[in-house]
């Protein structure tokens, strides 16, 4: 039997632009490009380009070739790649305890409006 494939962890800059990619849904370098400007005004178009290169040689992302413009997508779906990350925080800095993680979100981390959304889904869950 052998071990699953382990997708790799993103870097800070890997993450933000798949959440564009998330957002934007398969897109080229530039639409990527314009759609990170939004927030990140200094972006330039060759780094965002060779960001998704890199990202896709790492197996983070696919490329569609078909097109003179290259497509790019997130290889993994968000939630799939948020679980993972979460696992491996709450492994790594709340000793594999979920409930520590949560409890350490919502002292710090959470606003009122927030809180009164999470208390209803529990609320929902009874």
């Amino acid at each position: 039997m052998t071990d699953p494939i382990v997708p790799p962890k993103p870097t800070a800059s890997e993450l933000e632009m798949l959440r564009l990619l998330w957002q934007l849904g398969p897109a080229t370098a530039r639409q990527v490009h314009e759609g990170a400007l939004a927030t990140r005004p200094e972006m330039q178009y060759a780094t965002v380009l060779r960001l998704l290169q890199v990202m896709h040689t790492k197996g983070l992302l696919t490329r569609d070739e078909r097109q003179r413009a290259h497509v790019y997508a997130p290889a993994q779906a968000q939630d799939s790649l948020q679980t993972s990350l979460i696992k491996e925080l709450i492994h790594k800095a709340f000793s594999g305890s979920g409930k520590d993680l949560v409890l350490a979100a919502l002292r710090a981390h959470v606003t009122e409006k927030e809180r009164e959304e999470i208390q209803a889904i529990l609320d929902r869950e009874k």
